[in-house]
């Protein structure tokens, strides 16, 4: 059972509400029906009012949500030890999607060092998470803060390594409902002025398409499907001219992910550390995810011209990557040693992020391998 959340308190509810009235705005404007991928880009995204846009705090124990970066920086120095070859042979830079409060980044330059002469790219939608990026840093990495190059597009042509951890699960989805042979989508409208659950038949166009590949003919199902995540992946992999892609995000394979079994799909929504199950409650302070399907990812790799370097868990990658290495590194029962062994735990138990997360690698002309891939490879089962 869910635990009840808490009051988000006048400051929060008040931003809470308007980023509804933006949404009720937009539920007249597509005449009463709003798409659910259409009302998650608002939620999340919405210049200065979404999610992501606004200026909340997030991340960490006093936000909503804790990533790997903030658990240890020993996830980062791992990512950057099996990263440096690709760095190496390519004589490329760093671009990383989303970097929330700029951690990953920080124990990445601090793990690099001099000995790889980098650039480190930071593509940020948000005006306040650039500046929490750029202070911490400068805080934490102040040496190499002047090999941070923050963008506002992607850029047209990559060498090196691109890399987003936790960033496609973020990304608009649609829902899709199956009554046997008849499809629904599922969006947002207002009933006397709430919003409220409403649906549409779906007959045509690429959501159509999309629904139909997968083969589902089921009474009663339904699951998400993003049509945002392979046109991202497919935009990476066309503008990577040499190098390595890295995705890091909890998520299944296709056969997984539509099983009979989740028949209510994936969609998840957190506030304070706690998770809830309501995407149209408080929008505007409340994270909307999505479970990421993989093997739509590979697939978008691999059409746009990328190799699969390999697919495999969290625990796999990280163990392979070397993760044990750098805590035997450090003093044994010294603090340090016990923070990282317990967050290790969060990282690598199956039970905790270990299985449920995933790492994907895709690549281009790329001749060194990545150690992360070394262990529990399995490509196969995309």
């Amino acid at each position: 059972m869910l635990q009840p959340l808490p009051d988000p308190g006048p400051e929060a509810h008040a931003h809470s509400q308007s980023v509804l009235a933006h949404i009720r705005t937009a539920i007249a404007a597509e005449g009463g029906f709003l798409s659910f991928d259409r009302y998650m880009e608002l939620a999340l995204y919405a210049p200065g009012l979404g999610y992501y846009a606004a200026g909340a705090h997030k991340f960490g124990a006093d936000g909503d949500f804790v990533t790997a970066p903030g658990l240890t920086p020993l996830f980062g120095q791992t990512l950057a030890d099996t990263l440096a070859p690709v760095l190496i042979e390519t004589n490329g830079n760093l671009l990383e999607l989303g970097a929330g409060e700029g951690r990953l980044a920080a124990d990445i330059l601090n793990t690099l060092g001099n000995a790889v002469a980098a650039r480190y790219h930071i593509l940020e939608v948000s005006a306040d998470l650039r500046d929490r990026q750029y202070q911490y840093i400068n805080t934490h990495a102040k040496t190499h803060l002047e090999k941070v190059v923050w963008l506002d597009t992607l850029p047209d042509h990559f060498s090196g390594v691109i890399l987003a951890n936790e960033v496609l699960d973020a990304l608009p989805v649609s829902l899709v409902h199956w009554h046997g042979t008849e499809l629904f989508e599922r969006g947002v409208c207002l009933e006397e002025g709430r919003l409220a659950w409403g649906e549409r038949p779906l007959k045509q166009g690429p959501l159509f398409d999309a629904a139909q590949s997968l083969g589902i003919a089921r009474t009663a199902f339904t699951s998400e499907i993003s049509l945002a995540v392979p046109a991202l992946v497919s935009t990476l992999s066309e503008r990577l001219t040499h190098g390595a892609i890295l995705l890091i995000d909890y998520g299944f394979t296709q056969s997984e992910y539509y099983h009979t079994e989740r028949h209510e799909g994936t969609l998840m929504c957190h506030y304070r550390h706690l998770a809830h199950t309501d995407p149209l409650l408080w929008p505007g302070i409340t994270d909307i995810t999505a479970h990421v399907d993989f093997s739509t990812v590979a697939m978008a790799g691999l059409k746009a011209g990328c190799d699969l370097l390999g697919y495999t868990s969290q625990t796999g990658f990280l163990l392979g990557a070397g993760i044990l290495n750098r805590l035997n590194a450090l003093e044994p029962g010294s603090k340090a040693y016990l923070r990282a062994a317990s967050a290790l735990q969060k990282l690598l138990q199956p039970s905790e992020m270990g299985e449920l997360f995933k790492v994907i690698g895709l690549g281009r002309g790329l001749k060194c391998q990545i150690s992360g891939f070394s262990m529990g490879n399995r490509s196969h089962a995309l």
